[in-house]
């Protein structure tokens, strides 16, 4: 399949294009840089520079024919969110339906969408699954249970069979070794925690350490970023196979602590990395983790790479 991904220079979107080719597909990905990295491109991939905010990059785009899209152009940081809600209302929703509206213009019905653990907010019951309660806690969250709606409204309306997928905490780096641009501004716990090994930042800081949990940090479900991309190629296939879309939680239904990878990355870096222990932040449950049954009794989806080990292994490889 012509399959075009949209933020596809991206961290995320970079293992996705690899697996996407792998399973066979002519991937072109688009992608306005402001966060992707034209290091994380393939030579064999066309690229095309747009931007989402602007109907006539994706006319352009979407008018060379593709079977597919995959979206992953969304800003991410949570805490941003609750700060500059416009900027995700702009970005995340108006750049989703000018997405949405291009797609269905020229006729590309099949829709992988990047959606998020943050749609569910705090757990009313662990492991979380498919039909867990949907109260996000920060504005990012709402923009992407909004979207969401918008897809199942255009799957009725317009024939756009999707695959949301709920990804809980993206982690790891190509095994391979071939993609090793660095996530710009990484907000989540491992590229900090690299970041302080390699000697770009001093210290660390550890929010809260009396959760009643293992040893006290945080629990949450970190999910190799290649098994994620792998997930995007098995949806394709299912919607395309059975013509429904579906949305599924991809989790390792094993929780780490917060503390668990800090030393890992301690053993595996040979560095000190030093950490500071402070008070919990508002809003930080204890344990967040999911269960992936659906995904796996669907899509045969089990994540291969998302042991700690490899997790900090292949992340160490690209910040050293």
């Amino acid at each position: 399949m012509k399959v075009l991904v949209i933020g596809g220079a991206g961290y995320i979107g970079s293992h996705v294009v690899k697996e996407m080719m792998k399973a066979g597909h002519k991937v072109t990905v688009f992608d306005n840089l402001s966060s992707g990295l034209r290091c994380n491109l393939f030579p064999q991939n066309e690229f095309i520079y747009g931007n989402i905010l602007i109907p006539a990059d994706l006319d352009a785009a979407f008018s060379q024919g593709f079977d597919a899209f995959v979206h992953l152009a969304a800003f991410k940081a949570a805490g941003e969110s609750m700060f500059l809600p416009e900027k995700y209302s702009v970005n995340n929703i108006t750049g989703t339906l000018n997405i949405m509206n291009a797609a269905v213009k020229y006729n590309c019905k099949k829709m992988i969408f990047s959606s998020s653990a943050a749609v569910f907010g705090a757990p009313e019951y662990l492991p979380i699954d498919e039909d867990h309660p949907k109260n996000p806690e920060n504005y990012y969250g709402f923009t992407k249970l909004e979207i969401e709606r918008f897809m199942a409204w255009y799957d009725k309306l317009k024939g756009l069979r999707f695959a949301a997928l709920r990804y809980f905490n993206a982690a790891g780096y190509d095994p391979d070794g071939e993609i090793r641009g660095l996530e710009q501004n990484p907000a989540n716990l491992l590229p900090r925690v690299m970041e302080v090994a390699a000697g770009m930042k001093p210290g660390m800081k550890v929010f809260g350490t009396d959760y009643d949990t293992r040893d006290g940090t945080c629990i949450r479900d970190y999910v190799h970023v290649t098994d994620l991309a792998r997930a995007h190629v098995m949806a394709l296939d299912y919607i395309t196979k059975n013509d429904k879309s579906l949305a599924l939680n991809l989790g390792t239904e094993n929780g780490t602590t917060v503390k668990e990878i800090i030393d890992a990355a301690r053993k595996i870096t040979g560095k000190e990395i030093p950490s500071e222990d402070v008070e919990r932040r508002p809003g930080d449950p204890a344990c967040l983790y999911a269960t992936s049954k659906l995904a796996k009794d669907l899509l045969g989806w089990e994540p291969k790479y998302s042991d700690v080990e490899t997790l900090v292994k292949t992340t160490w490889e690209v910040y050293k």
